[in-house]
C-alpha cells in the first residue's frame, strides 16, 4: 500500500520527493523523458492532477503507464478526475475554504466509484496558503488561503484535520505561486501536528527545497518547475537525499 510506504518512510524521519504531473501540460514526449530520467533517480511518489484539468484522467494514465512503472497516485481537483487505473488515490478535503463542494460535495459523488475499484484512499487534509498571487485552486474552489502570516490559523486547521482523521496534511501555495510556504508556519504546523506535512507551491529551486525540509516538511511537492525542465529532478532528489543520509 502506498500510504504504509509513506508511513514507514515518516516514522523513520525520511524526507520524501513527490512529482505532480498536470495531464494538460504533459505529452507523451515528456513521458518519455521522465522515463529516461527515472532510470537514475526514482521519486517517492508520482502525483497526477491539478485544479482545472481537461483532458481524461483514465487515458492520460494508460498512456503514462506504457512508459512509466511506478504507483500513481491522484491528486484530483474535482471528483471527475477519478479514474479507475490509479493506483491510489489523495481523498482531499479543501480544509481552509468553506465551501462545501470541496469540503464533502465531490468527496459522496467519488466514493461509489473508488469502492467499487477498491482504490486506495489516503485522507488528505488541504490547506490553500496566500502564495502572493492568485491561483488556481483559489479561483476554482471559490475559496480565500489562509494569509501567509496567520500560523495560529494554520496550526488550527491542520490540527483540526489530525483529529478529524486525516491521515496527512498538505499544505500547498497554489501552481505558480510567487511565494511558497514560509518556513516559519511550516515550523509551527508542524510543531503541532503528528501526521505527515506535504509542502507545495512555488517550491521551483533547491534552495527553495532546502529550506522547506529544513522547516519540519516531510514530502515535498514539485510539478511546474518540471514542466520548464525536467532534468531538475535529479537536483532536487539530491536535496532531499542530503537529509536522509
Amino acid at each position: 500500500m502506498i500510504y504504509k510506504q509513506i508511513s514507514d518512510n515518516f516514522k523513520q524521519q525520511k524526507k520524501q520527493l513527490a512529482l505532480l504531473l498536470d495531464p494538460d501540460k504533459f505529452g507523451t514526449e515528456q513521458m518519455k523523458s521522465l522515463s529516461a530520467l527515472l532510470d537514475r533517480v526514482t521519486p517517492d511518489l508520482l502525483l497526477v492532477g491539478g485544479s482545472l484539468v481537461s483532458t481524461d484522467t483514465y487515458v492520460f494514465l494508460n498512456e503514462l503507464k506504457k512508459h512509466i512503472h511506478l504507483p500513481v497516485v491522484l491528486y484530483p481537483g474535482s471528483s471527475t478526475q477519478y479514474a479507475s487505473n490509479a493506483d491510489a488515490v489523495l481523498f482531499l478535503s479543501l480544509l481552509s475554504g468553506r465551501n462545501p463542494e470541496y469540503l464533502i460535495s465531490h468527496h459522496v459523488a467519488s466514493a461509489p466509484l473508488i469502492k467499487a475499484n477498491n482504490t486506495e484512499t489516503i485522507s488528505t487534509g488541504y490547506l490553500l496558503i496566500d502564495g502572493g498571487c492568485t491561483t488556481s485552486v483559489q479561483y476554482i474552489s471559490h475559496t480565500l488561503p489562509i494569509p501567509a502570516d496567520k500560523n495560529d490559523i494554520a496550526i488550527a486547521t491542520a490540527l483540526a484535520g489530525q483529529y478529524l482523521g486525516m491521515k496527512l496534511i498538505y499544505m500547498d501555495a497554489g501552481s505558480g505561486a510567487k511565494n511558497p510556504v514560509s518556513a516559519e508556519m511550516i515550523s509551527s504546523v508542524k510543531q503541532q501536528i503528528d501526521i505527515p506535512l506535504m509542502i507545495g507551491g512555488g517550491l521551483n529551486t533547491s534552495s527553495k527545497i532546502e529550506t522547506a525540509c529544513k522547516a519540519g516538511a516531510d514530502i515535498i511537492v514539485t510539478g511546474n518547475a518540471l514542466e520548464k525542465d525536467l532534468s531538475l529532478i535529479e537536483e532536487f532528489s539530491e536535496v532531499i537525499k542530503s537529509f536522509n543520509q
